[in-house]
């Protein structure tokens, strides 16, 4: 196959590439290769691969497809996400280049769905920045901009969605993980509400209530599909775009209070215009609840998330000032020093913002309508993990400032690419909804794509 031939084939999303199977324009095994050829190509600039799996996605590729709509589709998982034969590294030092011989039942699904693995996406040390720079490497670059990072901590996957290096990539988020790079990144992310993925990693009450995974895309319908896919009840995907009117409430201050730059701002607003445009009844509000105090519990749980990695490395056997990156050290030493009532108070958060939301959803509004983050892509290095550790806190949550609230409340959240700076960066938009309302916002966001679409706006 000619490189221009898989560049071709890496134009369409995963929907119409298991199309060219189904139709016999193409095998597996050639759409495989089309893939590995787009890698080889095109990712030494954007090092969004970190442990490539051709040999792998070979053999999974020349196996029999089972009958589903994505099978015989090439993907990458994310760094952190379990897969027997090959290593789970995190991104850090501290973790062996060894395969790990087992899973769980998500990359089950995705097995029985006939995804074929190409490799793993390369990510922050242990997803606990929001930019993918980590110590051991690779730097991963933005493709709307070389000088700009693709955000975090499933920034790999972001960069390698965006330019077309695989139609589909495993992302988790913790704290916007998914939604960030999807919106440095001009692609869609959704972020699954709490209990409507199938167990992704080993028990961990922080992860087990904080992290949503999904497979993220450029096209709402292969979004759609991979959720539904890792749902335990396996629902049909939502396939169809929203018809009716939503109560939509815009909230333009961060949690924090603090009010994003111009960029987010402008894309809020013209995305409030378009469902306007669209029927929908869009209302300026404020956070029906605390933010402030939101804000506050996301760092807090962040720090012991931090903390359980230095302890995690000790009891390895490990000096953790050798294998572990300055930034998850320091979350560690700001661990030690939070008070039990500040833990005492993030969890109060995780426990009543979830009734909270549910009753202002119930009475209010059906869907809330913020930038998805604060500010426009950074530049490389600007929240690397050897800054200062206060001013990379600071730097990460101010820009970060609407994500966590899905984090906390177990909620659903989509990003999506309806806007581009005077700079030719991406600025997502996110939509939130109250749980298990994942259909709401996919239907939305299918009558979003449809009114502005995205599906030809690629990096130069």
């Amino acid at each position: 196959m000619k490189l221009s031939d898989a560049i071709a084939i890496g134009r369409l999303d995963a929907h119409a590439q298991a199309g060219l199977i189904r139709s016999g324009e193409v095998s597996a095994p050639e759409l495989t290769e089309a893939a590995i050829l787009r890698i080889e190509a095109l990712d030494p600039a954007l090092q969004s691969v970190s442990c490539p799996a051709f040999e792998l996605g070979r053999t999974r590729a020349a196996g029999p497809l089972p009958d589903h709509a994505l099978a015989g589709v090439p993907y990458l998982l994310k760094d952190s996400l379990d897969y027997p034969g090959l290593p789970s590294r995190g991104g850090s030092a501290s973790k062996p280049l060894t395969p790990v011989t087992s899973g769980h039942e998500y990359i089950r699904r995705l097995d029985e769905a006939g995804l074929v693995p190409v490799g793993k996406s390369a990510m922050p040390e242990f997803g606990l920045l929001g930019v993918t720079e980590p110590k051991i490497g690779p730097v991963t670059r933005n493709p709307w901009s070389a000088a700009h990072s693709p955000g975090g901590s499933s920034g790999g996957a972001g960069a390698a969605v965006a330019a077309g290096l695989v139609p589909l990539a495993h992302g988790s988020d913790g704290a916007g993980s998914i939604r960030i790079p999807a919106s440095c990144c001009g692609i869609v992310g959704l972020k699954p509400g709490r209990g409507t993925t199938v167990r992704v990693r080993a028990r961990h009450v922080v992860e087990d209530l904080l992290v949503g995974d999904s497979l993220m895309a450029r096209s709402v319908r292969d979004v759609a599909a991979g959720f539904a896919l890792a749902h335990p009840g396996r629902p049909a995907p939502i396939m169809a775009p929203f018809h009716g009117k939503l109560r939509i409430g815009m909230v333009l201050p961060c949690l924090s209070g603090r009010m994003p730059e111009v960029e987010p701002l402008v894309a809020v607003s013209a995305a409030a215009v378009l469902c306007g445009d669209l029927g929908h009844q869009v209302t300026s509000i404020g956070w029906p609840f605390d933010g402030p105090a939101a804000d506050r519990a996301e760092r807090t749980l962040w720090c012991h998330i931090g903390a359980d990695c230095v302890d995690a490395a000790r009891a390895r056997g490990q000096d953790p000032e050798q294998v572990l990156e300055p930034w998850t050290l320091a979350l560690g030493r700001m661990a030690d020093g939070l008070h039990t009532d500040d833990l005492e108070c993030a969890w109060r958060q995780v426990a009543t913002l979830p009734q909270l939301l549910s009753e202002f959803f119930r009475d209010q509004y059906d869907v809330i309508l913020t930038p998805t983050l604060a500010e426009p892509p950074p530049t490389l290095g600007f929240m690397a993990p050897d800054v200062e550790p206060d001013l990379l806190m600071e730097r990460m949550f101010r820009w970060l400032g609407y994500t966590p609230l899905q984090n906390l409340s177990g909620t659903p959240a989509i990003s999506l690419p309806l806007h581009w700076s005077k700079d030719g960066l991406p600025i997502g938009v996110m939509f939130a909804a109250d749980r298990g309302r994942e259909d709401l916002l996919l239907s939305l966001a299918y009558e979003l794509e449809a009114a502005r679409p995205w599906a030809d706006r690629w990096p130069g």
